[in-house]
């Protein structure tokens, strides 16, 4: 999912620090709420924008799935299983639907909260999917440092996603040394607990390949005198265009309305009840 060379479409031209202003506000608009009409304009916009750049679909949907039977079903039934009240105390009002015992017991209310509290999370998800199928390692860092953190965390972040392509291929290449040596890790042959076995037996190499590549960028950095200037320029700290600016202005016309529905909803007016339903009066 991590890109590594920068893509053509609407939001890939943004620069970083657009892209991560974007992903900023758009998470502060879905945490503040627990309206789902709200919720379902934040996941429209991100679901737009993620179609838009025609991504590989194999590994959302995998994440999508993943998140879904976690947080969807086990995270749901557990929260019915363990607090059956929680409809009633988020959502208000106790709506049958099967009732065992005082203890055990299913509610619309209750029903409605677990899947706004799914949705939550899916859009949550989804403006994380416009952030890293849209940003380039280079332009993660040149954003956060044009948003005022300090170049050398900058660099960090950035030399950490840049050496996910390194670890993969020294993983690989581990594994498949050890295979020729007898080692059984293919998951046609070899039982689930035996490839763990054989597979944490990877992680020393591995480890010991990492601080070795670590030393050397290290040494490449110290020897062009990284770190000596109090600023630094970026190869993909482009200057915001007129798109940008387009963006940021709609960005922060969110951001305002975010400010106010916080201190309306949360600080003067709380309402009675967190989650919005249809049938509130």
């Amino acid at each position: 999912m991590i890109n590594y060379s920068p893509g053509g479409t609407f939001f890939h031209r943004l620069n970083g620090a657009t892209k991560l202003f974007f992903f900023i506000v758009m998470t502060v608009f879905i945490i503040m709420n627990f309206d789902v009409r709200m919720m379902a304009f934040s996941l429209a916009v991100c679901a737009a924008l993620v179609v838009s750049m025609k991504p590989n679909w194999k590994p959302l949907l995998v994440i999508t799935a993943f998140m879904t039977i976690m947080a969807g079903v086990i995270g749901s039934l557990m929260i019915i299983l363990i607090r059956p009240d929680a409809g009633e105390n988020h959502v208000g009002g106790a709506t049958f639907i099967i009732l065992w015992s005082d203890r055990f017991y299913l509610t619309r209310e209750l029903l409605w909260y677990t899947g706004a509290m799914y949705f939550k999370r899916l859009c949550s998800l989804s403006s994380a999917f416009v952030l890293v199928l849209s940003i380039t390692p280079s332009e993660l860092a040149a954003g956060l440092n044009a948003l005022g953190l300090p170049y050398k965390a900058c660099t960090v972040i950035q030399l950490a996603f840049r050496t996910i392509p390194d670890i993969s291929r020294d993983f690989i290449d581990i594994k498949n040394s050890m295979m020729m040596r007898g080692a059984e890790l293919d998951p046609r042959k070899a039982n689930p607990f035996r490839r763990l076995k054989q597979t944490t037996l990877i992680l020393v190499p591995l480890i010991m390949t990492s601080f070795d590549r670590v030393e050397t960028i290290a040494n490449a950095m110290d020897l062009r005198g990284f770190g000596r200037g109090k600023r630094r320029t970026w190869y993909a700290g482009t200057p915001p265009a007129k798109i940008d600016w387009a963006v940021r202005v709609l960005c922060v016309l969110l951001l305002v309305f975010c400010l106010h529905y916080i201190i309306n909803n949360r600080i003067i007016r709380p309402p009675a009840f967190e989650y919005w339903s249809p049938w509130q009066h």
